[in-house]
């Protein structure tokens, strides 16, 4: 019995460092993170860094519970999930380059500010990358954590996976929130365009490929 116990302790420890790992890759959602912490505050940056790990849980559910469906949907539906999310990233990020974070900060003292908006800004940009799905059942089978739907460890595994996305974004804006009083509203202008800037290249080249898949993959 005690060894039963050890072994679901150690798949929850799994789950937890999972949820890290998930988090770790420095994409579009840990560029958006980093700006909101700089320009909006540790709040900002933590509520965008919880979208990606709301994003991030419902993956590991899907990978756990459909992953055959999911990859039949994305094979399906790849075109249109990349045209379709990449018009809704090219969106966010023109918004990000444009937007003038001085309206909302005072050169003497700057003063955070963070909505509900900056949550749903990661998930829209994590929703438009699922083929992160195969990356978290990745994670599953590198650490040995084999799942059936109705395994009681699901709950637990899932809610240490939260966990640890949740402590990741935690620090992450943390740290780059810190790194917001060093920095001139000028130059926080900059990072605000240059991340704009970014994310709307991610966009637009996932709107490419969709259409350059539409026009030669089908000739």
């Amino acid at each position: 019995m005690f060894s039963y116990i050890d072994d679901m302790l150690l798949d929850i420890l799994k789950g937890f460092i999972i949820g890290i790992c998930a988090s770790v890759p420095l994409g579009p959602i840990a560029i958006l993170v980093i700006q909101k912490s700089l320009s909006e505050g540790h709040k900002a940056g933590f509520l965008a860094g919880l979208g990606a790990c709301l994003v991030d849980t419902v993956f590991a559910v899907i990978a756990i519970f459909a992953l055959a469906i999911a990859e039949t949907f994305i094979e399906n539906y790849s075109i249109l999930i990349m045209v379709g999310g990449g018009i809704v990233v090219t969106v966010l990020g023109c918004s990000l380059a444009f937007k003038d974070p001085f309206r909302k900060m005072k050169q003497e003292e700057p003063t955070p500010s963070y909505s509900l908006k900056d949550f749903f800004q990661a998930i829209i940009m994590g929703i438009s990358n699922p083929g992160a799905i195969l990356v978290i059942f990745a994670l599953f089978a590198f650490f040995g954590i084999e799942l059936e739907p109705h395994d009681f460890r699901v709950a637990p595994i899932l809610l240490a996976l939260s966990a640890g996305s949740a402590l990741y974004w935690f620090f992450f804006s943390w740290i780059f929130s810190r790194m917001r009083r060093n920095f001139k509203l000028g130059t926080i202008l900059w990072i605000n365009r240059i991340t704009g800037i970014i994310v709307t290249i991610i966009g637009i080249a996932l709107v490419t490929e969709g259409v350059m898949e539409v026009i030669f993959g089908h000739a």
